[in-house]
Order: structure tokens, then sequence, then C-alpha cells
């Protein structure tokens, strides 16, 4: 889920940015073209086509080159080790990372291919992409050279007093909001519903030791970030959340967004089938991976991301996520063991 500052859209960079970015690179031409891409929260990214190629521009909003290279130079070991990803092209000094006009920039390999969501994978695909993100967490444990400063505590479980709060202000935004429309009534029912869901569940609040293993994980893997060609992935993008967090979780959120249908429910089928790969990918067990779905179903309980985005920040980006999510956490409620079983069994 989002973390970082809401940006809004905003035009391509210009011609001279275009130049000067382009300068600093031996082979990539002159630019022919600069379009925004639709997809996307955060950052920014386009397809540049110059006279010699099509390429991803990325913005880089938060500007931290350190943090950034060191994204860069681990998509690089990644890609050595056979890991689908799409690493940055360096300059003709060998750098990433460009600085124009105050912006923080990053020229990679444009990827022909396309996202896919579970719906659209076969068991077999299922299992091939559990077996993937086991890979990348088993590999990023071989890249990286942990500092202690890197492996901090995993945050704790949301407490249900401050989630009440925040359901408070929700529903004074919510029912204040004029003209009403269809979208608030459901974000008035879903909070009723899960204040109410809360306070039957409020003494399931995840222990503070009862964290799976933490290591390296890409952070924000989903459907928009994965990309594939034909059935096959060709590239894992957007490493911006690369950290040291809890790896089962990273598997239990991710298999929540690929396989969540519209009415909000989960494949559990594809579910298992892409847990088991993952599990003997990243040999987690199935205590792990059972605390892992249960401190992601206590944060999904608690959490109000795309509401606060609408009602806070004025930002519809996130909204037509709200139905199945918001309906999927009712459903994993009702469903708490099956969902575990298809995660662990």
């Amino acid at each position: 889920m989002p973390r970082s500052h809401v940006h809004l859209a905003e035009a391509a960079p210009d011609g001279e940015t275009l130049s000067a970015l382009l300068r600093r690179y031996d082979s990539t031409g002159e630019a022919v073209s600069c379009e925004p891409l639709a997809q996307g929260l955060l950052n920014r990214g386009y397809h540049l086509a110059t006279t010699r190629g099509r390429f991803f521009l990325k913005h880089h909003l938060d500007g931290d080159r350190t943090a950034i290279a060191r994204q860069h130079r681990v998509t690089q070991r990644l890609g050595a080790l056979g890991v689908p990803v799409a690493p940055p092209i360096p300059d003709a000094h060998g750098h990433t990372v460009a600085i124009v006009g105050g912006r923080c920039y990053a020229l990679h390999p444009w990827i022909d291919g396309r996202h896919r969501d579970g719906g659209e994978l076969t068991a077999p695909q299922c299992w091939r992409l559990g077996g993937l993100l086991g890979v990348v967490h088993t590999c990023l444990e071989q890249v990286m050279r942990a500092r202690t400063s890197d492996r901090q505590p995993p945050e704790a479980a949301a407490d249900p007093e401050d989630t009440f709060a925040v359901i408070d202000e929700l529903l004074a935004l919510v029912r204040g909001h004029r003209p009403r429309d269809t979208f608030d009534e459901l974000a008035e029912h879903r909070l009723v519903e899960r204040r109410a869901l809360l306070e039957r569940h409020a003494h399931r609040r995840p222990e503070a030791d009862a964290v799976p293993a933490t290591g390296w994980v890409h952070g924000d893997f989903h459907p928009l970030n994965l990309l594939y060609r034909d059935t096959e992935p060709a590239a894992i993008v957007d490493w911006d959340r690369l950290g040291v967090q809890p790896r089962a979780e990273e598997a239990v959120r991710a298999a929540a967004i690929f396989f969540v249908r519209p009415g909000g429910t989960l494949e559990l089928a594809k579910v298992r089938s892409y847990a088991r790969a993952y599990r003997c990918t990243a040999g987690a067990g199935a205590a792990e991976m059972a605390a892992a779905v249960h401190r992601v179903w206590w944060e999904r309980l608690n959490d109000f991301w795309m509401l606060r985005w609408r009602y806070q920040r004025g930002d519809r980006r996130a909204d037509h996520q709200f139905p199945a999510a918001a309906a999927l956490v009712v459903w994993w409620t009702r469903e708490y063991e099956a969902v575990r079983d298809a995660f662990c069994g």
C-alpha cells in the first residue's frame, strides 16, 4: 500500500530538460516524444522515444540520490542472477541518477509487455508467480549486505483505539460531503461495518513478538509493478520500497492484490498454488505464513488509506480500488481459517 506523499499528474519534462538529460548518455539520440504514463500512483513515469530507440524515463519525486543509487545497484545485481528486472542505463560517466533542473531522473530500457492480474493467470502461472517472489527474496539476501540500521523492528500492529478515532473522523467527512453520491453511501456503510467488526475482533490484535522472519523485500510487489511478455514475467519494476520487512507479509499482501475478485473475495485455489511455490522457493514454513496472514489481515482491518486520500486529500485516484478492497476485509474476516489454510496448506 502507498505510504508516500501524493503527487498529482503533471506534464512531461520540456524539451530543454530532455536535451540536457540525453546529452549525458552516449547512444540515446535526441528526444522525439515524451508521453506521461497513466498507470501508477507514486512517482512519475514517461514513455520517451528518441532517434535511437524507446526508453522509460522515471522522475523520482523523493530525490534521495543515495537510496535511488542503491536501488539501481540492487537491480543490476539481481539481473546478473537471472531475476527479470530492468536496471537503469548508465550515462557516459557510469552514473544512473541524473539531476536536471533540480529534479531526479533515471533512464531505463523500454520493456514491451503488459500487466496481468491474478484472474488472467492459470494455475501453473500462479505457481510461477509465487516462485518468482520467492526467488526475489532469496536473491536479495545474496546481493544485499544488511547493516544493523537496516534491520529495524517491524511496525507495531495497529491499536484499535486509534482506528476508532480515524473511523469517527472519516465518518464526519463522509456524512458532510456534498453533493452526496453513491461512493459516499458505500464509504459510510463500510466505515460503520468496519467499526463493528473491529469491536468484535479487537482482542485478536497481533502480539508484538508474533512477527514473521524479516529480510530484504521489493516492498511493493503487485500487478502494476510486474510486466509480462506473453505468459512469462519480463520485468519487475519500481523498487522504491526496497527494504527490510517481514518477508512472508509481502507474499500475503501481493496475493491479496493479485487474486482479489471484483466482489471482494480471493481465488483461494490460485492463492494455494502461489503460496506453495513461494514457500518452497523462499523456505518459509507454515508458522511463518500463518503469522503473516494474521498480521496482514489485521493491517487491512485497521487501514483506510483509500478513504483518507479521497476525503482528507481530495485525491480520487484510488477510488476504483475501494469497493473490492473494503469487501475483502469483511470476507477475509468471515473466511479467516480458509484463507490461512490456503497460504499454509
